[in-house]
């Protein structure tokens, strides 16, 4: 059964649906611009502000229950976009020309998998974890990290901080629980879950060459969310 807040999306016809997300998504960019036009606010801080904005589109689109179809082709034109912003100046302070990363594309993509995924099995909730895991974990976890991070360490040439490890661990345990404990209630499965998803999106974050964790991460998460679930939860209700 679709998971979806009951008659949100009965109240507001389709057009306002897509317009009510699409909306966001403009808000959030309108901040990020007004943010680096009016403010010294380094880069990093403008491509985290849209990072994590953008990302919190799929909690509409999963409590309007916006067809699938809508967030596909959305993914399909966001990856195009920011695959010419990588040659020209389309989306400044986003993504540098020459910048020797695909994050923001890979970003892209995974929603679209995501959204093609789990609206197909009526389980948004699992796409929303996946993309804010990747949205607020990743997110924060750079900005503290940058600033805060004290403690280095170093895998396959990419810099990390355990400051920033551990921040990127505790906001996906939060986003876990707090979604799974929506749909599936307080049990230790649950908990297990979480505590499980947050340990490996963490590991997932750890490898970010060529920004691949922006795709990793978000569908990693979701996936062994899924499936534990389906392992740990629905077993257990069969037994009985």
């Amino acid at each position: 059964m679709l998971t979806t807040f009951p008659g949100l999306e009965s109240i507001l016809p389709l057009w306002l649906q897509i317009s009510t997300a699409a909306a966001w998504v403009l808000l959030v960019i309108l901040i990020a611009w007004g943010v680096s036009r009016f403010t010294n606010s380094e880069p990093e801080i403008i491509r985290k502000i849209v990072h994590i904005g953008t990302g919190n589109v799929i909690l509409l689109a999963w409590w309007l229950n916006i067809p699938a179809i809508v967030g596909i082709t959305a993914s399909i034109l966001g990856s195009i976009i920011t695959l010419l912003s990588y040659i020209f100046p389309i989306l400044p302070g986003i993504n540098s020309v020459g910048r020797q990363s695909l994050g923001t594309f890979f970003y892209a993509v995974s929603i679209g998998i995501l959204v093609a995924w789990f609206w197909y099995l009526q389980q948004p909730q699992y796409a929303a974890l996946g993309i804010l895991t990747m949205a607020w974990g990743d997110g924060l976890a750079a900005l503290i990290g940058q600033r805060f991070g004290k403690h280095k360490y170093k895998i396959f040439g990419s810099n990390k901080s355990w400051e920033g490890s551990l921040t990127m661990t505790f906001i996906s345990f939060l986003i876990s629980m707090f979604i799974l404990l929506e749909t599936q209630g307080n049990t230790w499965q649950t908990w297990a879950i979480s505590i499980v998803v947050a340990l490996v999106a963490t590991a997932l974050e750890a490898f970010s060459f060529l920004g691949i964790d922006n795709l990793t991460v978000p569908i990693g998460s979701a996936a062994l969310a899924y499936f534990l679930t389906q392992i740990l939860v629905l077993n257990s209700i069969a037994k009985y």
